[in-house]
């Protein structure tokens, strides 16, 4: 090889040399901005799974029959249906229990207003309910009445 071919060959090497240098500097740009894509995916994928982890602690907390105790998330979700099935039948009854305790009130109230109408005119004989005002009975049944309808609220 002659003086003058070392030289072109020489230049042409700069080049390749050159044009590749800057085809690696982008794809390394490249790689890195990739890089950092995935990393920021997985940070995000990491704090969702954690999210989703304390989410199901919690559920686990929240029912009874689990409290503290370890269990898969199938378990975790079978037991906090089952949980809210009982709560709701639990609701749905006192619900009732305290429909029950708003109509004594009604007709409690309503004899209340009977007998202060009667004490305010004078009368001293009122039928009530079919008891005499005078008939000592008509208190102790009233009176038993509201006592029963207090045991039932402690359950």
């Amino acid at each position: 090889m002659s003086d003058e071919e070392k030289d072109v060959d020489i230049e042409s090497d700069d080049e390749d040399v050159c044009s590749s240098a800057s085809i690696s500097g982008d794809s390394n740009r490249n790689a890195f901005a990739q890089a950092d894509k995935r990393a920021h995916h997985n940070a995000l994928e990491r704090k969702r799974r954690d999210h989703i982890k304390d989410s199901f602690s919690s559920l686990r907390d929240a029912v009874p029959s689990l409290h503290g105790e370890k269990a898969s998330r199938a378990q975790i979700l079978k037991k906090a249906a089952e949980y809210i099935g009982f709560m709701r039948r639990k609701n749905t009854t006192v619900q009732g229990d305290i429909d029950d305790l708003k109509r004594q009130n009604k007709v409690l109230e309503e004899q209340i207003r009977t007998l202060e109408k009667a004490k305010s005119s004078g009368i001293t004989d009122l039928d009530l309910n079919g008891t005499s005002i005078l008939d000592n009975s008509s208190h102790t049944k009233i009176e038993s009445e509201s006592v029963s309808s207090l045991d039932g609220m402690s359950d």
